[in-house]
């Protein structure tokens, strides 16, 4: 069946399940733009679900593969993630996702390929860092969207408005001679705070925006980081992170790529939207 927002209770009740952070307001962006499907157990409770949210014409996110875990060890993953893939197939568009070590073999033997990784960092006490960073305004957007679509390698202008609307005082760029060198964006999340996407052009720029949005929310905080910015994983440990569970980026089929320049991504907005 395809999903809805008729269906967010029994959506935020697999997140739930998972351990997962997603809250009622994640489910209303993804359900708006994207396409989901479920399966129903024979009570009528969603037993499982497969998100598939659509960036420009190229390509696509796979995300929210879930199955309350008495409905597990049935096929039902597998079985909605296939509707997904040849959906994505008939559209001409690449899948692509980020998995989990307990989800990472079953992407494998769907035909899923590794490209990169990253680690999720969690938090539990509120930091208060001095830091350079100005607010988002209006006129930042063109430039934050160029930039960013080099690095995603598509549009996802509608999710970015939705977080730095969320929470603004957390949506945040870094300017250098009157150009955006970084910005970074966060969400509140069922379990915690999330920091993503950071996007800058070094790693000292990236820095300085993760300080600051880290000022800007209440713990707990999670922060996704990528393994290519290793010193930025090494402050972060400084700061009192510690690592909850990494991720790898996959793409499938022979012809699946990982879009963008993921040297300009050092924060994903979470494996969810990529």
């Amino acid at each position: 069946m395809g999903l809805d927002e008729r269906h967010l209770a029994g959506c935020l009740a697999l997140s739930k399940s998972a351990n997962w952070n997603q809250n009622e307001a994640d489910w209303r962006l993804m359900l708006g733009f994207g396409r989901g499907w479920g399966i129903s157990a024979p009570d009528g409770t969603l037993a499982a679900s497969t998100m598939a949210l659509p960036y420009g014409a190229d390509f696509a996110w796979i995300a929210m593969v879930l199955v309350l875990p008495q409905h597990r060890r049935q096929g039902l993953a597998s079985r909605l993630l296939r509707v997904a893939l040849a959906e994505m197939e008939k559209q001409k568009r690449v899948a692509l996702l980020d998995a989990t070590p307990a989800g990472h073999e079953v992407y494998v033997q769907e035909g899923f390929r590794d490209f990169w990784s990253f680690k999720r960092f969690s938090l539990s006490k509120s930091l208060s860092i001095e830091a350079r960073a100005k607010p988002l305004e209006r006129v930042h957007w063109p430039q934050l969207l160029a930039l960013d679509a080099i690095a995603f390698g598509g549009s996802r202008e509608a999710v970015l408005r939705n977080l730095a609307a969320r929470q603004p005082k957390a949506a945040l760029v870094a300017e250098r001679n009157g150009q955006v060198a970084g910005f970074v964006l966060a969400r509140e999340g069922r379990e915690a705070m999330q920091v993503g996407p950071l996007v800058a052009r070094d790693e000292g720029t990236a820095r300085e925006l993760l300080a600051a949005a880290l000022g800007a929310v209440p713990a707990p905080v999670y922060v996704d980081i990528a393994d290519h910015a290793a010193s930025l994983q090494g402050w972060a440990f400084e700061q009192g992170f510690t690592i909850q569970r990494p991720f790898t980026r996959m793409a499938h089929g022979p012809k699946g790529y990982a879009p963008g320049d993921a040297s300009l991504v050092f924060c994903p907005a979470g494996p969810e939207l990529g």
